[in-house]
């Protein structure tokens, strides 16, 4: 009890204590994670130039022109693209505030007028922009936002339809950038006057070369202090970013021989049809050469990689390297196994037809409500399109002199409407497959209705060339891939891999068990790509995490299998470490020792006597100028030549240090350039040259002092 009541007594300083303990460890989680100390880091992508590119913003956009690229580019690919565009937005941006540069609501108007000028969807019954037409359409939108409508075809929401229209003013800001910066740059007389004698000042020249490749190398001690002196005395050239070495094992996931072989047999029980199983029990498969419903056949009971398509195909459509062997065939013969393209394959030769290479038709396409590319004004049910088909088919059968005007009328077919409806001579398997039936099954003349994906299309056959033997065949595909034995092995090898490396060195293990090991040194933070092994942003993730440490080794399941990789070495940002600079710096370092060399042992003041002395002679260059710095027989040496036109005639120089040798040289002729009247003209092409340069050099410029807080990294957008 007595205790009881000095803790009563004292309840005020325990939490006091207890208080101050929890802050101090709040305070040391802060310190620890200092970014938890605002969540800017994890929210802000970038600042530039003091603006903001929100986390949120940046994923949106990217998905955005993710899903519009489809499989064609990676999300790293993308995440960069969408990076610099709104690198360059920003910079530019802060550009046009500091001038007061902006896009008015009138002028808003006129570029989204001149953007729309010849769109369809914006054109009235003269064929001219309709202003109403363009209101009523982003009305629309907004009304019915966030739900899609259609331009050009493709649906669109009114914050795309926003972002058209910041696209087209930024555009337009950024050429009132340019236009005010080209309006500031001239040539002036005086830099005319430069640029023709830099062209027409000519010299004549003799000299002596003392080629640098007349010392070895072998001879020229280079040491790490040499190569750290050099990197600091030109530490712009070798400043570099963070970076990590690793090296990896690949364990791949591929089929063996054995497992081919199996393939193989699997195919020849369809080939040749079984009646029992190795059990003994009754299971039935018929040969493939037996086959009636190839469909079924192929789709189902086969299980095939490679789906029936019920079509008549050309020679030029078989694979290349088996085409004679399947297009030779009698009809329900089956040529294979064979091995294309990753798998192995039966092929059947199911029917034969002579079929016209080409064809020409015209045609009205009527679509109906939830048929592909509808647009919105489309209201026509499925069966009141094809009774206005058949309605007007029976029209077309009286009189055929009416397509054309069906055509504009009726068909939403905007790629063939301006052609009277019509698809100009093209190959066989062109249209969707009921289109192709129609017009190459059947013959000139021929008018029919044909539904497709499309709609209701009323086609007329006006022209047919070249019929030649087609064939229909069906494939029985099965890819070649690992079984799930062997699967079960590399992921064994690569587990005991794992464990070995974990306790031995990596390199060492991976002799012994006669695995190769690939090193990648020089990967970046925001780096995509791994050599011989492609995308893998989560390796490069790991490397860079605080707690992965050099030696550390992780597994990871990649497309091909799985890679066990260690990191080697961790490269912070600034100077280039003396190893990695030194296939670089090497060459430099013995260039500057030779010359010294050169110079130290060469006494002599005059061309012969160099000569004499370095067993070499006297060579001449003659129109040597100053926008084109070479030297017949030497190559190109700016420091020589620009030596040169300090020189007066007969005036002979001293040692020159120039890119490959040390020379002397002695000025034989002054050429001057003839003097004009007027530099104008010369003038004129400094300023073109200057003014040509603005759009890439103007941006680079502002990009380069431009203050960028890159951030992409610790919001993991990438």
């Amino acid at each position: 009890m007595a205790v009881l009541n000095k803790i009563r007594q004292r309840s005020l300083f325990l939490i006091l204590i207890i208080a101050l303990a929890l802050f101090s460890f709040v305070l040391a989680d802060l310190f620890k994670n200092s970014d938890a100390l605002t969540s800017k880091s994890q929210n802000i992508v970038a600042t530039i130039n003091g603006k903001d590119i929100t986390r949120e913003d940046f994923v949106q956009k990217v998905e955005v022109a993710q899903r519009n690229a489809g499989p064609s580019a990676t999300n790293t690919q993308i995440a960069n693209r969408i990076w610099d565009q709104e690198v360059r937005k920003a910079i530019m941006e802060s550009q046009y505030e500091e001038l007061g540069i902006s896009v008015e609501q009138d002028k808003m108007r006129d570029l989204i007028k001149a953007s729309l000028a010849t769109n369809p969807q914006f054109l009235n019954e003269a064929g001219l922009f309709d202003e109403n037409k363009l209101n009523e359409f982003i009305a629309n939108l907004k009304e019915i936002a966030p739900q899609p409508g259609f331009f050009n075809g493709q649906p669109i929401t009114y914050s795309d339809w926003t972002n058209y229209e910041q696209n087209i003013a930024s555009g337009a800001l950024q050429q009132n950038y340019y236009n005010l910066v080209k309006a500031g740059l001239t040539g002036t007389l005086a830099e005319g006057e430069l640029e023709h004698k830099l062209d027409g000042n000519k010299v004549d020249v003799k000299y002596v070369q003392v080629p640098y490749i007349s010392i070895p190398d072998s001879t020229i001690t280079v040491s790490k202090s040499d190569i750290s002196a050099y990197i600091k005395s030109h530490k712009k050239q070798f400043e570099v970013e963070a970076s990590r070495d690793i090296r990896y094992v690949e364990f791949k996931e591929e089929a063996t021989l054995e497992d081919e072989e199996a393939i193989k047999a699997e195919l020849e029980m369809y080939l040749n049809g079984r009646l029992v199983d190795e059990t003994g029990r009754k299971d039935t498969i018929v040969a493939f050469s037996q086959v009636e419903n190839h469909a079924d056949y192929i789709n189902l009971i086969a299980s095939s990689n490679q789906k029936f398509e019920d079509r008549f195909v050309f020679k030029n459509n078989l694979p290349t390297e088996f085409a004679d062997s399947i297009y030779n065939l009698n009809v329900g013969e089956v040529y294979g196994p064979y091995k294309h393209d990753g798998s192995f394959k039966l092929t059947k030769l199911i029917a034969e037809k002579n079929i016209p290479d080409s064809a020409k038709v015209r045609h009205i396409l009527i679509p109906f409500l939830g048929a592909r590319s509808a647009t919105p004004e489309v209201t026509q049910t499925e069966v009141e399109a094809e009774a206005t088909a058949d309605s007007l088919l029976t029209v077309l059968k009286k009189d055929r002199s009416k397509f054309p005007e069906f055509v504009k009328e009726f068909s939403s077919d905007q790629g063939s409407v301006e052609n009277e409806g019509r698809y100009d001579w093209h190959p066989y398997n062109t249209m969707v497959p009921e289109f192709n039936d129609f017009e190459f099954e059947g013959n000139v003349g021929d008018l029919g209705v044909v539904k497709t994906v499309f709609g209701f299309h009323i086609i007329e056959i006006e022209g047919q060339k070249d019929k030649k033997r087609a064939v229909k065949v069906g494939t029985i595909s099965r890819k070649i891939e690992p079984s799930e034995a062997t699967i079960n092995e590399v992921f064994r090898n690569a587990s005991k891999f794992e464990v070995d490396v974990d306790k031995k060195d990596f390199q060492e293990v991976a002799t012994e068990a006669g695995y190769t090991v690939r090193p990648i040194n020089g990967i970046k933070i925001l780096d995509e790509n791994i050599t011989g092994i492609g995308s893998q942003r989560q390796i490069v993730r790991w490397t860079f995490k605080d707690e992965t440490e050099v030696g550390d080794i992780s597994r990871f399941t990649i497309p091909s299998g799985y890679a066990i990789v260690q990191l080697v070495a961790k490269h912070d940002k600034g100077l280039m470490a003396v190893e990695d600079a030194s296939a670089t710096v090497l060459p430099e370092i013995r260039k500057e020792k030779k010359a010294q060399m050169i110079k130290d042992r060469i006494s002599a003041t005059t061309l012969e006597d160099v000569a004499a002395a370095e067993n070499t002679s006297v060579r001449s260059a003659s129109a040597i100028t100053m926008k084109s710095p070479t030297l017949s027989g030497a190559g190109r040496e700016p420091l020589v030549v620009g030596a040169a036109f300090g020189l007066a005639e007969g005036e002979t120089s001293g040692l020159i240090v120039g890119d490959r040798g040390v020379y002397m040289i002695q000025v034989t002729k002054v050429t001057p350039a003839v003097e004009l009247d007027n530099y104008q003209a010369a003038a004129n092409r400094v300023e073109q040259r200057k003014t040509g340069a603005v759009t890439t050099k103007v941006y680079n410029a502002l990009k380069a002092t431009a203050d960028i807080e890159d951030n992409r990294a610790k919001t993991q957008v990438q």
